[in-house]
């Protein structure tokens, strides 16, 4: 999963997790501030009563009777003064029942004892709980409404800020990481970005690709200088020793040390010869401007192997399609590759076995099959079938670990995939994947 998609992810939980809380909490909180409102209210009233006694005495209330009493039209609010004995001090608020007119009410109560004229009362203000929680209902569907449109404005803010803030990112990944080829010989130009770390990351690759390229170079530089170089002395010595071998004076010992100096340096000269190829590949020294027939082409590597077919009785089914032509390809190439896989197929097969080759169109690409029903691969072995002098247990004697690793070159150097599955004593699949034009 991306960055971004982990990010936008997270945000938008996150979000929801806040509106989740705030919808489970705000019945309490809705109450809470209704409560603390309706305090308020009741202490304001409270105040109002105490400034007119003040100014215009008890009497104005009571009037000349022993109390005062009084509520609204449809009882919500009540208030009442009534004569206390002692000097007690109450000012609480609570909710209680009060009867009014045979009527049962639930009632916020402000409770409040103070003197007058030498008297003390005790005022009680009460407002109905009922007209206190009419409210709560659209009080919370207001507050859930301000808070969506809170939430959605702030995710929209984020997810912009986030993809504006990971957009370096992304293209770091795109002109470093993504459809770069190894060994990375276009120059990379940095990506321009604020954040340090993003331009760390940017820096670094640039470096460790540049050394990658540098280290590749001097490999593929001393393989070629190497291989081109052991010819001569190669080639020398192979004079030398036929030479020697038609001198009339050596005795047959001799002769057989000469014959196996001679095997020797053959098959010190197939590998130099096989390195030499691989780093001409390597350094892009063979063109390809030539459209191939596949059906043709393995056609006569067929032709030119097919005796080893007849030697060990192995049976060839080939199922391509005759029409299917490979474009901006070397033909010498793609046979020296599909050379080696057939040779291989027959090399590790079972006598009497099989090989079918068979291709197939997908809609981003050809691919060409080629199955044998061989020896096998162990699993272990398979991730590093491609590399150089990387032989696998079940070679055979002459096999100098080269063959799958100019395979490997040459479909690269097409810009071909290959790949390879393998059962141990039940055969190898040699999967070449074509680009589509």
């Amino acid at each position: 999963m991306k960055l971004l998609t982990k990010l936008t992810l997270f945000i938008t939980l996150s979000k929801l997790a806040v509106v989740l809380l705030f919808v489970l909490t705000l019945p309490y909180l809705v109450e809470r501030i209704a409560n603390q409102y309706t305090n308020y209210y009741l202490e304001q009233q409270r105040d109002k009563v105490l400034e007119v006694v003040s100014r215009q005495g008890i009497d104005v209330y009571l009037q000349g009777n022993e109390s005062y009493g009084s509520y609204t039209l449809l009882k919500e609010e009540y208030i009442s003064l009534e004569p206390i004995e002692g000097n007690q001090t109450l000012d609480t608020i609570y909710t209680d029942d009060r009867i009014i007119e045979q009527d049962t009410l639930s009632y916020r109560v402000l409770m409040h004892s103070f003197s007058a004229e030498n008297k003390h009362y005790l005022l009680e203000i009460g407002k109905t709980t009922a007209t206190v929680s009419q409210y709560n209902r659209p009080m919370q569907r207001v507050a859930s409404m301000v808070l969506l449109g809170l939430i959605g404005f702030t995710l929209v803010i984020d997810l912009i800020f986030t993809r504006y803030l990971l957009k370096p990112l992304g293209r770091i990944i795109q002109s470093k990481l993504v459809n770069r080829k190894f060994p990375f010989n276009e120059n990379s130009a940095p990506v321009q970005t604020t954040t340090s770390d993003f331009r760390y990351l940017d820096d670094s690759l640039i470096s460790l690709m540049d050394q990658i390229h540098e280290a590749f170079e001097k490999e593929r530089e001393f393989t070629a200088n190497a291989s081109h170089e052991l010819m001569t002395p190669i080639g020398i010595l192979q004079n030398k020793i036929e030479n020697l071998m038609d001198s009339a004076e050596l005795d047959d010992v001799v002769q057989e040390r000469l014959i196996e100096m001679q095997r020797t340096l053959n098959r010190l000269k197939k590998i130099v010869r096989s390195l030499l190829l691989i780093s001409r590949i390597d350094n892009a020294q063979f063109a390809k401007s030539e459209a191939v027939s596949v059906s043709e082409l393995v056609r006569d590597v067929i032709e030119e192997i097919g005796h080893r077919l007849e030697e060990r009785g192995i049976s060839l089914t080939v199922n391509l399609d005759k029409n299917r032509r490979l474009k901006r390809v070397n033909r010498d190439l793609l046979f020296q590759m599909f050379y080696n896989l057939i040779n291989n197929a027959i090399k590790y097969n079972k006598p009497k076995g099989s090989i079918m080759i068979s291709d197939q169109v997908t809609n981003k690409s050809y691919r060409i099959r080629i199955e044998d029903t061989g020896v096998g691969v162990p699993p272990a072995e398979l991730s590093s079938i491609f590399n150089r002098f990387k032989k696998h247990s079940a070679a055979v004697e002459g096999s100098y670990g080269l063959g799958l690793s100019i395979v490997k070159s040459i479909a690269d150097y097409h810009e071909m995939k290959i790949s390879v599955s393998s059962k141990e004593h039940e055969g190898t699949v040699f999967v070449v994947e074509c680009p589509e034009d």
